[in-house]
């Protein structure tokens, strides 16, 4: 479902995944209260991830209505409201001490390194995929 709203949003949620298990694993080890410091990171990735499908949607149909007037406004109405999401999340977290919001800002970052880092994981994965699909089209031939 992912791939057709944008082919390259699994492959960013899947770096979303591995950027909080790295920084889970080499972080954790460094706090006293691990509980929130997991929770405040697992919570900021997730944060992330909505944000990530929310964008591939606001693009998808701004490039779909580019030619109508309201496709300029539509895209920033949607910006607003993902933005304010964000506001409300920290708050809901910070007001109801669910996780520390320092990891929870750690965990919406990822959303920067994965941007970042998807030219190289997506070159990485295709040519993994067609070494695997030329390894298996020899083994039936």
């Amino acid at each position: 479902m992912l791939k057709r709203i944008n082919p390259v949003l699994p492959e960013l949620i899947l770096e979303l995944v591995l950027y909080g298990l790295v920084i889970q694993f080499t972080g954790v080890w460094f706090v006293e209260d691990r509980l929130r410091y997991s929770t405040g990171l697992w919570f900021g990735i997730v944060v992330a991830g909505l944000m990530a499908v929310n964008m591939a949607v606001v693009i998808l149909d701004t490039v779909e209505l580019a030619s109508e007037k309201g496709a300029s406004r539509k895209s920033a109405l949607f910006s607003a409201i993902r933005y304010i999401g964000v506001v409300v999340a920290f708050a809901v977290t910070g007001i109801f001490d669910l996780g520390n919001l320092i990891t929870m800002f750690i965990g919406v970052m990822g959303l920067k390194v994965a941007a970042y880092l998807q030219p190289f994981t997506h070159k990485f994965i295709t040519k993994y995929a067609r070494r695997k699909g030329e390894l298996s089209a020899d083994k039936i031939g």
